[in-house]
């Protein structure tokens, strides 16, 4: 039995182009601003929470501090995913923004925990708190988190670890916005209790914030199709194809947490088989359609003896009838 394979990296020009994104992303000088305003800026809360008795202020530290490790882990792993391919890891590196995004997930939620026991602590407690002071390190959060906000707007649409960073700093800029609102409140009112239910409200907004992004991880790194990409219309596009007969083992997933690192492998029944310009038209199609750069596409001349190895064969003309 005849086998053929192609494996086309395409990325929009001519040959088998294979390069990786660059060292440290493209949003490299982003990370360094956005890690050093909000560091600086975690220090100067958790000192003046402490002074203000303010477990809002603790609080808005407590999540900037774990927005500090996300940016340096994204960051490290834009590092890593402009590392070249090696004997091992043949992929390269880009797996590692898929990890990194996992990690600050689970890092993010675990703050948020310890966060709320503090916060439920204070409930428990109040105290006075300095509503002016508290007005002011606020007012700076929305000024720092605004701006590194800014700074990925760029890149938030097409990968999920830059993503990542621009909802945290964005959501950062709001609640430091209700930090304020609630520091003005309690500043005119002395309703001690006002702070820590500031503070539980702030904690459901960031959980709920944070959800689609941990939803989105988790895609990734069970290899689902990526969002945006139809495995029907995939299905049918391959199927149409001149002379293939039937589909099977279709699986299409992101090699990154960039979208546009999408790959495919497939195996497609073709009497015959497929020459050169048959696959490379097939890849050009894949990624004129459907924005898959990796594809890698096994034609058979006749079914395999055992059948698929992991999905249903389709063939053409069952599901050319659907439509």
């Amino acid at each position: 039995m005849g086998h053929s394979h192609n494996h086309s990296h395409d990325h929009g020009h001519a040959g088998h182009v294979h390069a990786a994104p660059p060292a440290g992303g493209k949003f490299s000088a982003a990370f360094a601003w956005g890690i050093g305003l909000n560091l600086a800026f975690v220090v100067a809360e958790v000192i003046g929470g402490l002074a203000a008795n303010s477990a809002a202020l603790l609080s808005d530290a407590g999540h900037n501090l774990s927005d500090v490790l996300s940016l340096a882990l994204a960051w490290g792993a834009a590092w890593l995913a402009g590392r070249p391919a090696t004997g091992r890891y043949t992929f390269g590196y880009r797996g590692a923004t898929i990890q990194a995004a996992l990690l600050n997930a689970a890092l993010l939620y675990g703050a948020l925990g310890f966060i709320l026991w503090e916060t439920i602590d204070h409930l428990r407690h109040p105290e006075p708190v300095n509503g002016k002071f508290v007005m002011l390190l606020a007012g700076a959060g929305i000024l720092v988190n605004g701006f590194t906000a800014w700074l990925f707007r760029a890149g938030q649409k097409g990968d999920v670890n830059v993503r990542g960073a621009y909802l945290h700093m964005l959501t950062d800029a709001l609640v430091s916005l209700g930090v304020v609102v609630g520091g003005a409140i309690t500043y005119f009112t002395h309703w001690t209790w006002l702070d820590p239910i500031i503070s539980l409200g702030l904690l459901a907004v960031i959980a709920v914030g944070s959800w689609g992004l941990l939803r989105d991880t988790i895609r990734l790194g069970l290899q689902a199709v990526p969002d945006g990409i139809d495995l029907e219309k995939v299905q049918q596009f391959m199927l149409a194809q001149p002379g293939v007969q039937s589909l099977h083992d279709l699986h299409i997933w992101s090699m990154s947490s960039d979208g546009h690192d999408t790959a495919l492998m497939a195996h497609l029944v073709r009497p015959g088989g497929a020459d050169a310009a048959w696959l490379a038209n097939l890849s050009a199609g894949l990624l004129r359609e459907f924005h898959i750069h990796h594809s890698t596409v096994q034609v058979e001349d006749a079914e395999l003896p055992d059948g698929c190895h992991s999905g249903c064969a389709v063939p053409a003309a069952a599901l050319l009838a659907q439509h």
